[in-house]
């Protein structure tokens, strides 16, 4: 798997942490904040720490930030530099842009402009973000003791329009499949654009057919869920 490049803009504690985790994960990582204190905490632990002006689209050219994989804003209080940063992203066109929102004011704000990826209060625990950034087949998880996880996972190439039988889960993988999640289209809107719910599949059988719009819910080891999804991607 190649190495994986992160941008981290805002090197508060949370910034910092999100840092730490994905550089533990064997990710290069490029800190940025406006400020020299701040960046001067990081630098031991990032590929590459710098002080600019993320509302400064110029300094983040010069920085070549449209070479990241993803980039996280995870500036603080300054909503309103945390939007200049998102557009200027956005305009520069890496290839994702994750950002911060603290209520469902700022998160509709950011949405309309662009920002797809928006993390809520509730999920800014900065293992779970790294967890996500290096794979982002993992759409969600909760970790259990001994090692253990409930994951949801993006239906790999791999396992399309198979069956569960087919699949093996248990016995190939080391894994439980608890449920599915599966997109329904429900009819065009007034924009013209297809709308879908998801709905969860209750306990699967082993003849129900994995479909490319699925995620599995499933119980297992990280090493496990990992395994499966490169195997399978």
């Amino acid at each position: 798997m190649p190495l994986k490049k992160f941008a981290v803009i805002g090197a508060g504690r949370y910034g910092r942490e999100i840092c730490a985790r994905l550089a533990a994960q064997g990710a290069e990582v490029f800190a940025f904040d406006v400020s020299d204190e701040k960046i001067e905490e990081v630098k031991d632990v990032v590929s590459l720490a710098v002080s600019l002006d993320s509302t400064d689209k110029r300094a983040l050219r010069a920085n070549k930030i449209e070479d990241m994989d993803a980039v996280i804003i995870a500036i603080g209080e300054n909503f309103e530099a945390t939007v200049l940063t998102a557009i200027n992203l956005i305009d520069l066109e890496v290839k994702r842009v994750i950002a911060r929102a603290s209520g469902e004011t700022q998160r509709r704000i950011l949405e309309k402009i662009g920002v797809e990826e928006v993390l809520s209060p509730e999920s800014e625990v900065a293992g779970i973000i790294a967890e996500k950034l290096i794979n982002p087949s993992i759409t969600g998880f909760l970790r259990l003791p001994d090692g253990y996880e409930i994951a949801e996972i993006k239906c790999p190439k791999g396992i399309v329009n198979r069956t569960l039988e087919d699949i093996n889960l248990r016995d190939k993988y080391g894994l439980t499949l608890v449920t599915l999640k599966r997109r329904y289209e429900t009819g065009e809107n007034e924009e013209g654009e297809m709308n879908t719910e998801e709905h969860i599949i209750g306990v699967p059988k082993s003849e129900t057919v994995i479909y490319e719009s699925d995620t599995l819910v499933v119980f297992g080891t990280l090493r496990d869920v990992k395994r499966f999804i490169e195997i399978n991607e």
